[in-house]
């Protein structure tokens, strides 16, 4: 593994990191929040939700962009977007116009979900590219590992309005990193054909692609039952289980710390047994432990003891499932990389956030409504690839 490689999976992963950032370091702040601007708990999830509304959205313009202009420009629109509105966030006079700024503030920090993908794109492909997808997500675990218990001690030492400025220095340092350390991955020959027409014809053909479509699906319906433990986990575990703030950061961690972690098994379990085999059993483990977490709720059995090791257990399959139905998904087209990546990322975030509004709806102050949101997602996810995948003729390489 050459030193080119593991800089680009740096760069590429702190970039990436720079959204999620926004996300983890809030969450122990959810119920602070709550509190300071006299919001409901629906009032202040709605902030987390606008954000990742944003986000899904924001994808579908940056995409195509990025195949037109190349890949750095719209990088440096989005993080310098994604900064002016963190500033306006540790401002905030109200909850209202917090959940506003907060969907400016996704609206810019998307760029540095999409573009990377793209960029992995153009370098590689298959085993190579699920190799260096790991690796970009071992540095993306920085944010939902640390991000938490940094944002947990800002938040008990300088207020809640601290953790927004915290990353707005997040995205000046992203700017800084952008300029001085990733080069340009789509050349201007590669543009010509790139234009809002063929934008457009391209996400006709991605969205008549059924195993594309099916692939982005099961990493949705995976991510989206993740989504719904970041918008609950907070109130549960902290309001419901008792726990601390730092408490709830540690927890939470440890989930993150899982995911990330098997997700580094990625490229040489796809190298040994083909990326295809291993979504279906990562899927299939990840739909095992999560519905029988909901058994064990519905049968009474509503303790921290019984959630969090299956959560742990859970989120490590998870970790799996999203790398491997990336890269498979993008494989077959490189020469739209940008608008396939920003659609999967569009389709991702919109279904994660339907699924916390869905869930949002029967919060009644205990753990159940979360385990009901996070097992059916695994579950769908699960049907998914069995339809998706059950069949597959592709090559056990792929």
């Amino acid at each position: 593994m050459t030193s080119h490689f593991l800089r680009t999976a740096l760069v590429l992963g702190l970039l990436s990191a720079i959204g999620p950032f926004a996300i983890d370091m809030y969450l122990p702040a959810l119920p602070s929040i709550g509190q300071s601007l006299s919001a409901s708990v629906g009032a202040v999830q709605a902030s987390l939700m606008a954000f990742f509304i944003s986000l899904g959205i924001g994808q579908i313009i940056y995409g195509p962009i990025s195949d037109m202009v190349g890949r750095k420009p719209p990088l440096y629109f989005g993080l310098l977007l994604f900064a002016v509105a963190s500033v306006g966030c540790a401002l905030a006079p109200d909850i209202q116009t917090l959940v506003v700024l907060r969907f400016i503030q996704g609206l810019g920090a998307c760029a540095g979900m999409v573009v990377p993908r793209a960029v992995v794109r153009d370098l590689h492909t298959g085993h190579d590219a699920a190799r260096l997808m790991s690796l970009l997500m071992l540095v993306f675990s920085v944010s939902p590992i640390l991000a938490p218990l940094a944002g947990s001690l800002l938040i008990e030492s300088l207020g809640w309005r601290s953790v927004f400025w915290a990353v707005t220095v997040a995205g000046v340092l992203g700017l800084a990193l952008l300029a001085t350390s990733l080069p340009e991955t789509r050349p201007p020959a590669q543009r010509v054909d790139s234009s809002v027409g063929s934008a457009l014809a391209a996400y006709g053909v991605l969205l008549r692609d059924r195993h594309f479509m099916g692939l982005v699906f099961i990493g949705a319906f995976g991510i989206s039952s993740f989504f719904v433990y970041l918008a609950n986990s907070s109130f549960v575990l902290i309001d419901h289980y008792g726990l601390t703030p730092r408490e709830y950061s540690i927890a939470f961690a440890a989930n993150a710390a899982s995911f990330i972690g098997v997700s580094q098994f990625t490229g040489r379990l796809s190298g040994r047994f083909g990326l295809v085999p291993v979504v279906k059993v990562a899927v299939t483990g990840y739909a095992a432990v999560m519905a029988g977490l909901l058994v064990l709720n519905l049968l009474g059995m509503d303790q921290l003891v019984v959630m969090l090791p299956l959560m742990f257990i859970g989120y490590g399959f998870l970790g799996l499932v999203v790398p491997t139905t990336a890269v498979l998904a993008l494989d077959d087209h490189g020469a739209i990389a940008g608008t396939a990546s920003a659609l999967m990322g569009t389709l991702q975030f919109v279904t994660g956030a339907v699924m916390m509004a869905l869930v949002g709806l029967f919060v009644d102050g205990s753990a159940r409504p979360m385990v009901v949101g996070i097992a059916g997602c695994a579950l769908v996810a699960f049907v998914m690839a069995r339809g998706t995948l059950g069949g597959s003729s592709r090559s056990p390489s792929a």
